[in-house]
């Protein structure tokens, strides 16, 4: 299966607590559910879409218990996500939670890394990353991440956790999807291509 990672950022990058603001307050958090207002039908038939291609769900620990207390509990005949969400097996990459409650669910132990790469080589088409900014920083750092869907919102918040925080190697991207709603959400998918690459500028005549 392939690495698939969605995350919801800010212009600031900052991708805690994004669907309200009692989602995620660790660490004194509360600037949460910056994500809301600009939600619109293009983003929801787009996220629809992506969610389509998964065959798993891959959560950290703190995601993971977040989705398995607010999905089972939708109930929206016509929420187009629920189904799906609450059916597809889910993989929780966790050495301290004893077991899940969110069924079809799987605890995968010991290195992350490792762990994720043996995921990754069974068959299907996307194990998708949603929120687990931790897990989804470790996975890119560790070359396992094949695609990354960012959906930006157009708002700086100035404090919370970011997507992008710990030491790593420098990773290259080449972007192979864009979007922008009428909100003014930007929807970039993007693949990865291994180191990134670097240069000195020495004047226009680098620019081919």
């Amino acid at each position: 299966m392939k690495i698939t990672l969605t995350q919801f950022l800010t212009l600031d990058g900052v991708s805690q607590g994004p669907g309200s603001g009692t989602e995620d307050t660790s660490d004194g958090f509360g600037r949460g559910g910056w994500f809301v207002p600009h939600l619109d039908e293009v983003f929801v038939q787009r996220a629809s879409e992506w969610l389509d291609l998964a065959d798993g769900l891959l959560l950290g620990r703190r995601t993971y218990q977040a989705f398995a207390r607010d999905w089972p509990r939708i109930t929206d005949p016509d929420d187009p996500f629920t189904g799906r969400m609450n059916s597809l097996p889910k993989y929780v990459v966790s050495n301290t939670l004893p077991a899940g409650s969110w069924r079809p669910t799987t605890v995968v132990r010991g290195d992350p890394a490792q762990a994720v790469r043996e995921l990754a080589g069974r068959p299907g088409r996307e194990l998708q990353v949603h929120g687990s900014a931790r897990l989804g920083s470790t996975l890119l750092s560790a070359g396992l991440v094949a695609t990354l869907r960012l959906v930006v919102a157009p708002v700086v918040i100035g404090s919370g956790r970011r997507l992008f925080t710990h030491p790593s190697p420098a990773t290259g991207l080449r972007l192979v999807r864009h979007e922008t709603t009428a909100r003014g959400l930007l929807l970039l998918e993007y693949r990865a291509t291994g180191a990134a690459r670097t240069g000195d500028y020495q004047g226009v005549t680098d620019v081919r």
